[in-house]
């Protein structure tokens, strides 16, 4: 991990904390993921680190930009619509209470939301949140690296 890498981390988890995110570090493990650890166009023009689409009732403003999904075995480009945060701490907080608002149509955000442990809530959620069907274990994988970094007990 670079120095650049665990500098947004720090501060990504320190924004997910801001936000009462109840996993911080693991919130800022899917960040990096979703961001390219801060260096995506979205990211760095819209603060939107977590690839957020833009809500039907629009809280933020809104960008509209290619992306690639995973559908039907293959990945496919496609323009959508993305939400425009004024900061991160912002993001973090909309991305949580999206889960929330959400999870009595998608089991795996409310298993997420209740999971006891970093590792559960990332798995649970990365069910739905993404097309991507390795999400979880890359967002693992970073998790780890982090924290073995940040504490030897390596928990958030």
């Amino acid at each position: 991990m670079t120095d650049a890498q665990k500098q947004f981390l720090d501060k990504a988890s320190a924004a997910a904390h801001q936000a009462t995110h109840p996993f911080p570090r693991m919130a800022a493990a899917e960040a990096a993921l979703e961001s390219g650890y801060g260096l995506s166009g979205l990211a760095i023009e819209d603060n939107n680190l977590f690839g957020m689409k833009q809500h039907i009732h629009p809280l933020y403003g809104t960008a509209s930009l290619p992306t690639k999904e995973f559908e039907n075995g293959e990945w496919v480009s496609v323009v959508a619509e993305w939400v425009k945060y004024p900061d991160w701490p912002t993001c973090f907080f909309d991305r949580l209470t999206t889960l929330t608002r959400l999870s009595h149509v998608y089991p795996h955000y409310e298993a997420a939301l209740q999971a006891t442990d970093a590792e559960t809530y990332v798995r649970e959620v990365s069910q739905t949140w993404s097309t991507d069907p390795a999400r979880a274990d890359k967002v693992l994988a970073i998790y780890q690296q982090y924290v073995t970094q940040v504490t030897p007990q390596g928990a958030d």
